[in-house]
């Protein structure tokens, strides 16, 4: 017996539906490093952790608005209809799904970074502290030493 198909698989057009809603929600390090390196037009990161996790690092051109400030000030911050991508610390954070469910409350197209910060990082992106631009070597069990992106 199968473990991995022990509950038989979903029906194709089941699967397809479920991956789409999940693409339409979720994107991942590697496409907005994309998207911020092209200068993608009306794009806003938003970085919801604290101002002591904003001190410690966080991605060039980012916004910070904390979670719990969104409702407040995100009218104030980000034009409306602005496409909006949210990230936290990581995976094993939800941050960044309550970050963008607040913007998706405020009408706002909204996709949440898989990874969030830690994977920024560990894939070897630039992030800017107190003491600038900086970068750390790539962890090669997150990404492929030669490039940011796994040319999925």
């Amino acid at each position: 017996m199968t473990q991995t198909f022990a509950v038989p698989a979903a029906a194709p057009a089941i699967a397809t539906a479920h991956f789409l809603a999940r693409l339409s929600v979720e994107t991942d390090v590697s496409d907005v490093h994309a998207d911020l390196t092209a200068g993608v037009s009306g794009l806003v990161v938003v970085d919801s952790r604290g101002a002591a996790a904003w001190d410690q690092g966080h991605l060039p051109g980012a916004l910070h608005l904390p979670t719990a400030q969104i409702a407040a000030r995100a009218a104030d911050l980000v034009p409306a209809g602005s496409p909006v991508v949210t990230y936290c610390w990581g995976p094993g954070c939800n941050g960044a799904t309550r970050a963008a469910l607040e913007f998706a409350r405020l009408g706002h197209p909204v996709k949440e970074m898989l990874g969030g910060y830690e994977y920024w990082v560990r894939e070897g992106l630039p992030v800017v502290t107190a003491a600038g631009l900086t970068r750390r070597p790539a962890d090669e069990l997150t990404a492929p030493r030669t490039s940011v992106t796994c040319d999925c």
